[in-house]
């Protein structure tokens, strides 16, 4: 495991905008995009940064995650921001209970609009669209894409200025990024030049095991400065705060968790600000 750099702590913002959007996505499930997104979040909110977390899995974790209850049982969602004329982005927006941190939410009803979008007109930009107007009232705007790479990820991708690629420290992570980096690629290509990698970053990691510090050194060899310094440990904490519907960094402030996404937000911070974003 490489040592951790002192990241300096971030300078205070005199004004908000225009937000810099990031998609984490992973199209393999459980390696933690919903935990990155909320936390991540929520740390960059505590160093004082307007952050709007966009809910784009028709499962609705990231919503539940934030104590949202049943998703179900919202009378708006990303969903009607998406198809319905006339339903912006703040016709739908939460406020969370952590100050700066507002939520877009999502449920199953997203599930359909993947159908839906096939026959609109520019279909890959009508996320893009829907979040140009919140760009300017945000620091950051991170989308939390579904564990495929569907017509709405292609959504999340072309809206995005940014990649932000969790990856669990087990064998088959490395396998399943390959595809993932087929179709940024192609994005890249077709409908979003100016979209980059922000980063990689190793979750689920146990020192303990000569398997996960294998993986992460191979990911590390593999994409080098690409990888974030920050890694995320296994805990249970990051469930226990999922059930109560908060944040690590609210439920279990002084937890290795905790500490580790303070940490991650520093990195990013520091390396969106030597890239002027």
């Amino acid at each position: 495991m490489r040592p951790l750099p002192a990241f300096p702590d971030p300078q205070p913002l005199t004004q908000h905008g225009p937000a810099r959007i990031v998609s984490v996505c992973n199209q393999k499930g459980g390696v933690g995009k919903t935990t990155t997104t909320i936390n991540l979040g929520a740390a960059l909110a505590e160093q004082g940064r307007k952050v709007l977390l966009v809910d784009f899995d028709p499962q609705g974790a990231l919503s539940v995650g934030l104590g949202q209850g049943d998703p179900r049982q919202l009378e708006l969602s990303v969903h009607n921001m998406l198809l319905e004329r006339g339903t912006e982005w703040e016709d739908i927006l939460l406020e969370t209970t952590v100050e700066g941190l507002d939520l877009l939410p999502s449920n199953i009803d997203l599930s359909g609009a993947e159908v839906q979008l096939v026959h609109e007109v520019g279909r890959e930009y009508i996320l893009a669209g829907c979040l140009k107007a919140a760009t300017e009232h945000y620091d950051y705007i991170l989308i939390d894409c579904q564990p495929s790479l569907g017509l709405l990820t292609i959504n999340a991708l072309a809206a995005s200025h940014g990649v932000l690629v969790p990856m669990e420290c087990e064998y088959f992570a490395m396998r399943g990024v390959a595809l993932l980096m087929e179709t940024i690629e192609k994005v890249q290509n077709r409908i979003n030049p100016d979209l980059v990698i922000d980063g990689f970053l190793g979750t689920m990691y146990d020192s303990r095991t000569l398997h996960t510090r294998e993986v992460l050194a191979n990911v590390v060899q593999a994409f080098q400065d690409q990888v974030f310094h920050t890694v995320i440990n296994r805990t249970v904490r990051f469930p226990d705060a999922t059930v109560v519907g908060e944040p690590i960094t609210q439920f279990d402030s002084n937890s290795m968790g905790a500490s580790a996404y303070r940490e991650l937000a520093k990195e990013v911070i520091e390396r969106w600000r030597l890239i002027g974003a």
